[in-house]
């Protein structure tokens, strides 16, 4: 006996001395793998500025000699065409980019203009070297916070935490709850079958144009491109559906592309449906996605006030250029940036807009322009300011540093202002709007007056009738 406890004392030295080596070897490694995670988003980064660099010669190469512009060429087809070669290998795998990301868009926008290829690749950069980045930022207990919490409650503390955004595997799980707070007062049992079984009854006048919107919706996304997908035919009930929920306003463009992220994220058909009422009916203004848009054409004056207040030297610099913002920003709020940001730092947004609602679509449309202040104060000329604009939200891969300025930076952003400036700018569009009729009307009524004071010598079409 006395011989067995020793061995088994020596045993149970061993095994805690293997222990310590082997925690002490899995430490290291995890450094290590961090340090490669680091040095290659580093690598990224360098090879991104090169990119730019090369582009921003391109966009200058028509004043330069001949020689200079081929060796310029030169360079940028080597960049466009490098791609996995032993500089760039992974042989780790720590490199998470895809073709496509989670969600099915994707990584790298396919660019149809051969000029922004190359930014397409400096964006692929981007993303990858911030995806690196943020391996070692990938805490365990925010994730373990998110496993334990059931309910959700309101409170600072759930606030804090949407809007650093709730983990891929935990969102469908909170998306779903905090649209039932939204509309709990409208779910009843088979509602939404009902609902469907009327579209089988009657054909809606809106199931023309949903049809025709289906094709166009995330052409980027293979979900909704590819042929034996389930999600086009899903999003066609969904949209039906709310047509026949919502008749005042049935069916309006955009409305496919806030349905679409519902199924991408949720991936139920009907949880897709309610989360569609609750942005539409609970959270947006009533008449957001009215005939006139009155309601997206105040929120479209507010946000060039804000704009004025936050930032007036962007203000001034895209007055002097003559630049409407409205162009630009009216889509943002529409569909709540679906076609504008990349889907991470999209589903974040969505996030926190699902549970405090349209003042986080101010806050991050105001940073995003102060994410890219400096970049457009640069540009001379309003047309080459219009261009950056059509692409620049996809350039945003930072979604911590796009966060702390949207929540942060743009304070104080009291929702009783917020409000108080959308009663004021309705007032006087609702005035412009009806001067608009006024003078509709008494255009029409000179018409009609003419039209019955016919000149003798004038004939009409019928009397031309018969003649050669």
């Amino acid at each position: 006996m006395e011989a067995y406890k020793t061995q088994n004392r020596f045993l149970n030295s061993e095994i805690h001395q293997v222990s310590k080596i082997w925690r002490k070897v899995a430490e290291k490694e995890k450094a290590l793998l961090m340090k490669c995670a680091y040095l290659q988003a580093r690598n990224c980064q360098v090879e991104s500025k090169y990119l730019a660099g090369l582009r921003r010669l391109q966009e200058a190469a028509g004043t330069e000699t001949h020689m200079f512009s081929d060796l310029l060429r030169q360079l940028i087809q080597e960049a466009l065409q490098w791609e996995a070669t032993e500089g760039s290998a992974d042989p780790v795998g720590l490199n998470p980019i895809s073709e496509y990301d989670d969600y099915g868009f994707l990584t790298v926008p396919d660019y149809e203009v051969e000029d922004l290829k190359l930014l397409a690749k400096i964006q692929a950069l981007e993303v990858r070297s911030h995806h690196l980045l943020a391996l070692e930022a990938k805490e365990r207990p925010p994730r373990e916070r998110w496993t334990a919490i059931g309910e959700l409650t309101p409170s600072a503390e759930l606030k804090h935490m949407l809007r650093a955004g709730v983990p891929r595997e935990h969102r469908p799980r909170v998306w779903k709850q905090l649209i039932h707070r939204r509309v709990q007062h409208l779910r009843t049992p088979g509602y939404y079958q009902e609902l469907l079984g009327r579209g089988q009854a009657c054909e809606h006048p809106a199931a023309r144009q949903i049809e025709l919107d289906l094709n166009r919706t995330f052409p980027n996304n293979k979900h909704f491109t590819c042929p034996t997908s389930r999600f086009p035919s899903q999003l066609r009930r969904v949209l039906l559906a709310f047509s026949w929920q919502n008749p005042a306003i049935g069916y309006c463009q955009g409305l496919n592309r806030l349905a679409a992220i519902a199924l991408l994220v949720l991936e139920d058909e009907e949880s897709a449906f309610w989360c569609l009422v609750a942005i539409v009916e609970t959270i947006l203004p009533a008449d957001y996605y009215s005939k006139t848009l009155t309601a997206s054409q105040v929120d479209q004056r507010v946000l060039q006030d804000l704009l004025s207040e936050k930032m007036p030297r962007l203000v001034a610099h895209l007055g002097q250029h003559h630049v409407d913002l409205s162009l630009i920003t009216f889509n943002w709020f529409l569909v709540v940036f679906a076609d504008s940001l990349i889907s991470d730092i999209l589903l974040r947004v969505w996030d926190a807009f699902l549970y405090e609602g349209t003042k986080v679509v101010f806050r991050y449309a105001l940073a995003i322009f102060k994410y890219n202040e400096e970049a457009i104060l640069r540009l001379q000329d309003g047309l080459e300011i219009y261009q950056y604009l059509r692409f620049f939200t996809k350039t945003i891969c930072d979604s911590r540093k796009l966060m702390n300025i949207a929540f942060n930076d743009m304070n104080p952003f009291p929702m009783r202002q917020l409000q108080q400036r959308r009663a004021a700018h309705r007032e006087r569009l609702e005035a412009e709007l009806r001067e608009l009729e006024r003078l509709k009307a008494e255009y029409m009524e000179r018409r009609a007056s003419l039209g019955r004071r016919v000149p003798e010598n004038c004939a009409s079409e019928e009397d031309g009738e018969g003649e050669a």
